[in-house]
């Protein structure tokens, strides 16, 4: 086999690593934002809501960089169309985010009730939002992108705005707060106690049959959509431009790996399997293995996708035929190595830091400590 498809395929098995660690770990920190107010029913109970996730949350934004700039630098075609295409959609992404470090920061800096009122609903915009468009875009991507390419490979987007909050894109955003609402529910369970533990407890519960019923839903449905089928092509192995390659699009086509290949529906089995297990294990109140058993629910959906649609990454609905896969949308293969070497020296010092933190802060959060420091988060 050629070392360029193998480097292709070595990327590709990188970014879903990437996105999941985002869904994780960021996902994790913005479902907290989301359930701040149903969690904490006080001031002091939603600071200590902030604290838990207060050493983490800024560090695990490292996910959503890592992500940004391996799509920009070993599939910049998809960099190149997404950003463009999703232009006004990346702005509300960027706004928010920009948000939400001000609410952590800002927030307890004065005493005033409305003043924190304030930055509670900006942390609530700032965890839902993001995760509303990360699913939203999922959904989109399923459904097929309106976007085609000039001679020069210049790309061109003929969707709109409102196109993109369509029914089935909604549900996969809906599907995507449910389990970041679970597992920042988990997290505050991990944390917190008493009276903040149990609504928590109460919420991972809810979140996970939401997500439950939402992933089946989500499963009949794509069913339905014309999914996407590479009929001819060059090889793999060889550059390539998407102008190069025949493409249709059929009932069900989503499912033509799975029926190939019937191992694969263990992926969405492991997402069905860790949401569940999440639930029965918050209550059972055991957090530590629900949070365990959420983020494998997180990898069981996301690598649903990823297992529906291979080799496709952005397909094109508009111009079948130009879609974006792994095989003509990478960069070079000297660009691919380079970037395995970097991957291999610090992706594990991200995740070897991660742990370490989370280590160090091991433990509850008390609310006399919290109140100790009436200007800390």
């Amino acid at each position: 086999m050629e070392i360029y498809l193998i480097l292709k395929v070595v990327w590709w098995l990188l970014l879903g690593v990437l996105l999941m660690g985002l869904a994780v770990m960021v996902g994790m920190d913005m479902g907290v934002g989301t359930i701040l107010r149903y969690v904490g029913r006080n001031d002091l109970e939603r600071r200590v809501a902030l604290n838990i996730i207060g050493p983490h949350w800024d560090g695990n934004q490292v996910w959503f960089i890592l992500g940004g700039g391996a799509v920009f630098a070993a599939f910049p075609l998809i960099y190149a169309t997404a950003f463009s295409g999703f232009y006004v959609v990346m702005l509300l992404l960027l706004w928010s985010m920009i948000v939400r470090p001000l609410g952590f920061e800002y927030r307890s800096k004065m005493p005033s009730a409305r003043w924190r009122n304030v930055w509670d609903w900006s942390l609530f915009v700032s965890g839902f939002l993001p995760m509303l468009v990360f699913g939203a875009a999922i959904g989109n991507i399923l459904q097929g992108v309106p976007f085609h390419f000039s001679w020069n490979l210049t790309s061109y987007y003929t969707g709109s705005f409102l196109a993109l909050f369509n029914p089935f894109a909604i549900l996969c955003g809906v599907l995507s707060v449910a389990l970041s609402s679970m597992m920042g529910a988990l997290t505050v369970m991990n944390g917190a106690e008493d009276a903040m533990f149990q609504r928590a407890r109460k919420l991972v519960m809810v979140a996970a049959a939401v997500a439950v019923v939402l992933f089946a839903l989500g499963g009949v449905w794509v069913h339905a959509i014309d999914g996407f089928q590479l009929v001819s092509g060059p090889s793999g192995n060889l550059a390539q431009t998407p102008m190069q390659q025949t493409v249709t699009q059929a009932s069900g086509a989503w499912f033509g790996n799975y029926s190939a290949h019937p191992a694969l529906w263990l992926v969405p089995l492991v997402g069905f399997a860790g949401v569940i297990g999440a639930a029965l294990a918050a209550r059972a109140g055991r957090s530590h293995l629900g949070w365990w058993s959420g983020a494998l629910g997180w990898i069981g959906v996301i690598g649903t996708v990823g297992a529906a649609m291979f080799p496709f990454m952005m397909p094109s609905s508009s111009e079948p035929s130009q879609s974006l896969t792994l095989w003509n949308a990478t960069s070079s293969q000297l660009t691919l190595t380079w970037m395995v070497g970097f991957t291999v020296v610090f992706v594990p010092l991200v995740v070897w830091y991660t742990s370490w933190a989370f280590y160090v802060m091991r433990g509850k959060v008390k609310p006399e400590h919290v109140a100790a420091d009436e200007h800390a988060y």
